[in-house]
């Protein structure tokens, strides 16, 4: 004998954009280089989620030291990628992005650096906000804080410019804000949306591919900020990305630009409006360092007006299985 839901409980899920989300699969991927420790205390908090993902993916960018042993070794069981070369985060998360929905069939992909640690409810947090929502998500975002749970400065949420009064109630109804990008140190990705618009840029190496993909996915989409899923970015200091980025400030230029001169991923009046705060910030550290940045600086800009970045599958060209996955989802985009 069947037992229908109470109409109250049938009216709230008929009400919600994602009423099977608790019951979803999801699909965690792990990028790492050479951080053997933080890894254990990365897959050590995944394996301690409320609610664990349906299964992990590790990209190992071709460590040095006993990150790819960690990988192997941990009882998470995790699918390890060990990459020939060291492709960085962009190109690591396109690879795992790709393996996820692939060959794990992923409805969502959570995506996340090897020094994140999830605290226990993160995961279970992120799918009761999406369970909750009125509205179709497209990308879900943690609270980064840090080792002393201050709100870490690399990980501040961008707010939908015009965001409208019934947006803000949606996603309040979810238990969150709406965002127009996320940070990669804990993002849920909706694998339909990655499958149509395709993934990060591999080639973008370190910085910004977050920033583009997510811009990407949430061009149209909805993104919500859940304050309730909560993780530890465990970085060295508590800093942005630019305090004193040396020579990754080339990245820093060449991406940023890429980003807004070569994609459609947002608005003419968001380029604007990004592309101002952006050369305000450059500016800022310029004079902060006394200009030693600036030849740095002019690399990347000279890097990216000479050309846009190369297809993914040429940067992971050296690991066969990823170019193929990463290939399969780019021509299923028409990318």
């Amino acid at each position: 004998m069947t037992h229908s839901a109470p109409a109250g409980d049938r009216t709230s899920r008929q009400s919600t954009a994602h009423p099977d989300a608790l019951s979803a699969r999801v699909v965690a991927v792990v990028v790492t280089y050479n951080r053997e420790t933080l890894l254990q205390e990365c897959l050590d908090a995944l394996a301690a989620q409320e609610r664990r993902p349906d299964a992990v993916i590790i990209i190992d960018n071709a460590s040095t030291d006993a990150s790819g042993t960690v990988a192997d070794l941990h009882p998470l069981n995790a699918d390890v990628v060990h990459l020939r070369r060291n492709v960085g985060g962009a190109g690591g998360f396109a690879a795992g992005i790709a393996r996820a929905l692939v060959r794990h069939e992923a409805d969502w992909v959570w995506v996340m650096d090897d020094d994140t640690v999830p605290r226990p409810g993160a995961l279970h947090e992120l799918l009761r906000s999406l369970e909750a929502s009125p509205v179709r998500l497209s990308v879900l975002s943690s609270r980064a804080v840090w080792t002393d749970g201050r709100d870490h400065p690399m990980n501040t949420q961008r707010s939908r410019l015009g965001a409208s009064a019934q947006e803000k109630r949606d996603a309040a109804r979810a238990g969150g804000r709406p965002i127009r990008t996320a940070s990669y140190v804990s993002a849920l990705l909706n694998g339909q949306d990655v499958r149509r618009l395709g993934l990060p840029y591999a080639d973008y190496f370190i910085w910004s591919d977050d920033f583009e993909h997510t811009g990407r996915l949430l061009r149209h989409g909805r993104g919500l900020q859940v304050p309730g899923s909560v993780v530890e970015h465990r970085t060295a200091r508590f800093s942005n990305a630019q305090t004193s980025p040396g020579s990754r400030f080339y990245y820093d230029v060449r991406n940023r630009l890429w980003a807004l001169l070569r994609t459609s991923s947002f608005t003419p009046l968001e380029k604007v409006v990004h592309g101002g705060a952006t050369a305000l910030g450059w500016l800022r550290l310029l004079l902060r360092h006394r200009g030693d940045l600036l030849g740095v600086g002019l690399r990347g800009l000279l890097s990216a007006l000479r050309r846009g970045p190369r297809p993914s599958t040429t940067v992971l060209q050296a690991d066969g299985e990823a170019a193929a996955d990463i290939r399969a989802i780019e021509r299923a985009a028409g990318r």
